[in-house]
């Protein structure tokens, strides 16, 4: 793996880790502002509660060495929950400072995904 690539994986996964596990904490300590914004895309009260063990587990999968399909299901979770978020605010009529923290979370997973290293990849090996 080139060191450029190297470099690109690790700050995109430590922001995406530190977006998420900050997130994921606000949500399990029902701060306010995340009950709130949960609940004006529509969503019940008790989802941020869920958002908020789902991410810190995805987090956790992301950084402890091996695992790889668990990281898979990781940065689907993400991938899945953040660009979900993308189109519920656009749906909700927000603008791009509601949108873009979420947008950014989507392109942090995939340019961690894209940029992970060998050994925290999927191997036909490991699946069959």
């Amino acid at each position: 793996m080139k060191k450029s690539h190297k470099i690109i994986y690790w700050i995109a996964t430590i922001w995406l880790a530190l977006g998420m596990l900050s997130g994921g904490i606000f949500q399990l300590l029902q701060v306010k502002a995340s009950v709130d914004g949960i609940m004006h895309l529509g969503y019940p009260a008790y989802f941020v509660s869920l958002l908020g063990v789902w991410k810190i587990f995805g987090v956790i999968a992301l950084l402890v060495p091996g695992f790889p399909i668990v990281k898979e299901w990781a940065y689907a979770g993400f991938f899945f929950a953040m660009s979900g978020a993308v189109i519920s605010h656009i749906i909700s009529g927000d603008g791009m400072a509601q949108i873009f923290p979420s947008l950014f979370a989507v392109i942090l997973t995939v340019i961690s995904w894209y940029f992970r290293p060998a050994n925290r990849r999927v191997s036909i090996a490991s699946v069959a």
